[in-house]
């Protein structure tokens, strides 16, 4: 399966997807990396790899139609068939998600729906975990929807929240299981073995 990976910082799980298809664990290969920002250390792991990479932002157009247009036309020249979201700070425009439908996973780092939605990304989520005295959190993989962080759950994985955890040691032992679990979750699909109806994923 040929999947885009869409990322705007360092690129983590970006790795961690590579990493699976490297070791056989995910039958895919990355066709196609996107970027918002020029600067994402993403754009220059992609480059090392010799896979495409490209950054597109909409304020690089005069209107959002043209920026949609363009995203569009550019998962279709690269044969995409399934969009991973690895830390990708911008909305997915209305068009890419219906022609993606069902198509287009994310990783969040909690247990959704709890600590989801807007504002809820990166260092803020671990902030409201510690604030909230949740003891567990974890990372969920979930289908994009144009709600954020609302469309059906495909994959999660708790971690237990420690006595003594700021964000930032929380926050690198809920990536960990981010690496485990988003390579899992886009093999399931790579490999056909998952069933959608309505809110509901089915893993076959």
């Amino acid at each position: 399966m040929n999947i885009a990976v869409f990322a705007s910082g360092r690129g983590s799980n970006f790795q961690a997807i590579l990493n699976a298809i490297d070791d056989g664990r995910l039958p895919a290969r990355v066709a196609l990396l996107v970027s918002n920002n020029s600067k994402a250390g993403a754009l220059e792991l992609a480059r090392s790899r010799k896979i495409p990479a490209m950054h597109l932002n909409q304020k690089q157009y005069s209107s959002e139609d043209m920026y949609e247009e363009r995203l569009l036309e550019l998962l279709e020249r690269h044969g995409v068939e399934l969009i991973a979201l690895a830390g990708y700070m911008k909305r997915i425009p209305v068009k890419v998600i219906d022609r993606y439908k069902n198509r287009i996973l994310n990783i969040h780092p909690a247990l959704l729906p709890a600590f989801g939605g807007a504002g809820m990304y990166g260092i803020h989520v671990h902030e409201a975990v510690l604030a909230s005295g949740a003891r567990t959190t974890g990372a969920t993989v979930h289908i994009v929807d144009e709600e954020y962080d609302e469309g059906p759950i495909v994959m999660q994985k708790a971690v237990d929240v420690l006595s003594g955890d700021t964000p930032e040691t929380l926050a690198a032992r809920v990536l960990l299981v981010e690496h485990e679990i988003y390579p899992k979750a886009i093999a399931v699909f790579a490999s056909k073995r998952v069933r959608i109806e309505g809110r509901n994923v089915w893993i076959q």
